[in-house]
């Protein structure tokens, strides 16, 4: 639920580095939002493959500057 979410942007806020901006933290965001919903997609099964959705997912990954854990 809602409680969930607010706890892990917390938690992303406070992983991001000291000298964030409004801007950096508003992107980072922005990024997760657009890798659950595409998660999301992928669990309505609106995407072609598993291959194809790891793609995705890697490919937003490296447009947000995270790398990959």
């Amino acid at each position: 639920g809602m409680s969930l979410i607010k706890g892990q942007i917390i938690e992303l806020i406070k992983a991001l580095p000291e000298d964030s901006t409004l801007e950096d933290i508003h992107y980072h965001l922005y990024v997760r939002e657009k890798v659950e919903r595409g998660l999301q997609a992928i669990d309505e099964g609106r995407v072609v493959s598993q291959e194809e959705a790891e793609k995705k997912v890697q490919e937003w990954l490296k447009s947000s500057g995270q790398n990959p854990r």
